[in-house]
């Protein structure tokens, strides 16, 4: 034989000796395998991942197959959408996963820059209220055994207002009108402009949900356009929740955000979450600006632009 003849033989004999037939490697077909999620008794949606911040609440979670989960008419958890990916992705062994840089819009970049580096930082571009921490809110005391409370932080140095917190529900709502205000907040210097007057006696936690009116803990100077429509908005959807029944309660936060020694606000945070259901949660961030006026933020003045 020739010389390359004996080696074609030699490596067609090597390759019937060694050839192992497939399904007896002792390997898992992945792409079969049966994959398992998690589920609530009543809930209409499966999770990937046992501690998904959508089990939170949840009194019991039971371990079912996908196939199961479907069956069922569940669909994928909102909040579980990344691990769902993560789950495809690894059902295929040989697959290369590759990098993908995603495209971030502008205003996603300002939430990220606004829980890394404070609410300070952020400059108003023509868009009053910003989402923050994908409207997630950051809130502890969600617990209600107490029952309902509210809580304001003392005035700083300057006289400012700081923070105002509640545990909000029905019985905390005031059920006369609310009285005439009259204590001045740091930074009013108010004037009529087109429409109206400048600025409002602006409350951290409006008078609707706890009936607090002149505390001067819970007030602050703030533009017409930031007392309404932009804190009322949020307020509005909160009182409509409580309203609606005597078990409702809604863990509540505003902060207003002060740069430097400056008298009047730049802007607050509202936060809110809803204990027991996910009706209310929100965490926004709305400038204290008032559209055709110059303010200055260190005083409390303004100016027509």
């Amino acid at each position: 034989m020739s010389k390359m003849f004996k080696t074609v033989l030699s490596l067609i004999v090597a390759m019937t000796i060694f050839a192992v037939p497939a399904g007896i490697t002792g390997e898992p077909d992945n792409a079969n395998a049966a994959t398992m999620v998690y589920v609530t008794r009543t809930g209409k949606h499966y999770f990937y991942h046992r501690h998904n911040r959508g089990l939170n609440r949840a009194r019991k979670v039971f371990k079912v197959s996908l196939q199961t989960a479907k069956h069922r008419g569940l669909t994928l958890a909102a909040t579980d959408q990344a691990t769902a990916h993560h789950k495809r992705v690894t059902h295929h062994r040989h697959v290369k996963r590759r990098k993908v840089v995603k495209r971030v819009p502008v205003k996603h970049i300002k939430q990220a820059k606004a829980s890394a580096s404070g609410l300070q930082k952020l400059k108003y571009h023509g868009q009053q209220i910003v989402i923050i921490n994908h409207n997630q809110p950051k809130l502890n005391r969600l617990s209600i055994k107490k029952g309902a409370w509210q809580h304001y932080g003392n005035l700083d140095r300057l006289n400012r207002v700081t923070t105002a917190d509640a545990m909000l529900n029905k019985r905390l709502m005031p059920h006369a009108e609310r009285q005439p205000l009259y204590v001045n907040p740091t930074g009013w210097h108010n004037k009529r402009g087109h429409g109206g007057w400048i600025y409002n006696r602006s409350h951290l936690i409006g008078y609707q949900l706890t009936g607090q009116n002149n505390n001067l803990k819970n007030l602050m100077t703030g533009t017409r356009s930031l007392n309404a429509p932009g804190m009322e908005k949020y307020e509005n959807q909160v009182a409509s929740y409580l309203r609606s029944s005597r078990s409702h309660y809604v863990r509540y936060e505003v902060k207003p955000v002060f740069a430097g020694n400056n008298l009047l606000a730049n802007g607050v945070e509202m936060q809110a979450e809803s204990i027991g259901s996910h009706a209310i949660r929100f965490n926004v961030y709305i400038f204290n600006v008032q559209p055709g006026f110059h303010l200055n933020y260190r005083t409390g003045t303004s100016k027509a632009a």
